[in-house]
C-alpha cells in the first residue's frame, strides 16, 4: 500500500473490481483485513464508504501525513488495509475503523450498481436524524448502539448557505417533520457557493453549481470537539 499517494490503481477497471468481489453477509473488519470500498466523503477524520462486499456503510480513519490531505472523491473505489488494532472501540461513531498507510485508489464506479447500493442504505425517516435532536451531543452520552452515519433523501431542499457571521458553509434540509441545519464539511459546497458568487443556493442554482443535482446527503456524528459530538453534512451526492 502506497504510503505517498491514493493514485496508485491495480489492473482492471473499478466496474471489474467491483464484479469480482465475493458478497458477505457481514463486514470483515479484524486486524490486517484488506477493504474494497465506494467512498462516499473524504475527510480528515475519516473516509466513510460503503463496504462493496457486505454493502456496509464504515469510516476509516486515515493516516493523512500534514503534506498530503484527503484527496479522495465521492465515487472513487480504493483499496484500505485495517491496522492490526483497528479500534473499535469508539462508541460515538461505532462503524469507524483505523487504516494503516493510505488507501490505494483503484478507480472509479458509477451507474445501476452504485444506484443500488446507495438505495438500499437509505435511512428510515424518524424524529431525528442520526437519532437525538440538536445539532450536538456530550460525547459521555454514547453507548455504540446508535449509528454515527446516515445516508439522508431529505424531504425539502437542500438549501446550501453561508453564514454571514462566520463565513462558514451550512446545509438546510427538511427531513420528515424536522427543519435541520448542519454545517457543511463537503470541500465541493464551498466550491459551489464560491463559484456562484453567491452565500445561497438552492434547486437550479444549486445543481448547476455543483454540477449535478443533489439527491443523497452523507450526515455524520464527528469526533469529540470541546467534549461534544456535532452532527455535520459530510457530502452532498447525485442518485449516482
Amino acid at each position: 500500500m502506497s504510503k505517498e499517494s491514493t493514485r496508485t490503481p491495480r489492473s482492471g477497471t473499478a466496474k471489474d473490481i467491483a464484479r469480482s468481489i465475493k458478497s458477505k453477509a457481514r463486514i470483515e473488519v479484524a486486524g490486517g483485513t484488506s477493504l474494497t470500498l465506494l467512498v462516499l466523503a473524504s475527510h480528515v477524520e475519516d473516509t466513510t464508504g460503503v463496504d462493496l462486499a457486505s454493502g456496509t456503510l464504515v469510516r476509516v480513519r486515515v493516516p493523512w501525513p500534514e503534506d498530503h490531505g484527503p484527496d479522495l472523491a465521492p465515487f472513487d473505489v480504493v483499496e484500505a488495509q485495517l491496522a492490526d488494532e483497528p479500534e473499535r472501540d469508539d462508541l460515538a461513531q461505532p462503524e469507524a475503523v483505523t487504516a494503516t498507510g493510505l488507501p490505494r485508489q483503484l478507480g472509479t464506479l458509477h451507474g445501476r450498481r452504485v444506484r443500488r447500493l446507495l438505495h438500499a442504505l437509505v435511512a428510515p425517516v424518524e424524529d431525528h436524524v442520526l437519532g437525538f435532536p440538536g445539532a450536538s451531543a456530550p460525547y459521555w452520552e454514547f453507548r455504540g448502539f446508535r449509528p454515527s452515519l446516515a445516508l439522508v433523501v431529505p424531504s425539502k431542499g437542500p438549501v446550501l448557505f453561508r453564514r454571514l457571521e462566520d463565513r462558514s458553509v451550512w446545509v438546510r434540509f427538511g427531513w420528515g417533520r424536522s427543519d435541520n441545519w448542519l454545517p457543511a464539511e463537503d470541500p465541493r459546497a464551498e466550491r459551489a457557493l464560491d463559484v456562484a458568487r453567491r452565500d445561497r443556493l438552492m434547486g437550479k442554482d444549486l445543481s448547476a453549481a455543483l454540477g449535478f443535482k443533489p439527491h443523497y446527503l452523507v450526515a455524520s456524528i464527528s469526533t469529540p470537539r470541546d467534549g461534544h459530538c456535532y452532527k455535520t453534512v459530510r457530502a452532498l451526492l447525485p442518485r449516482g
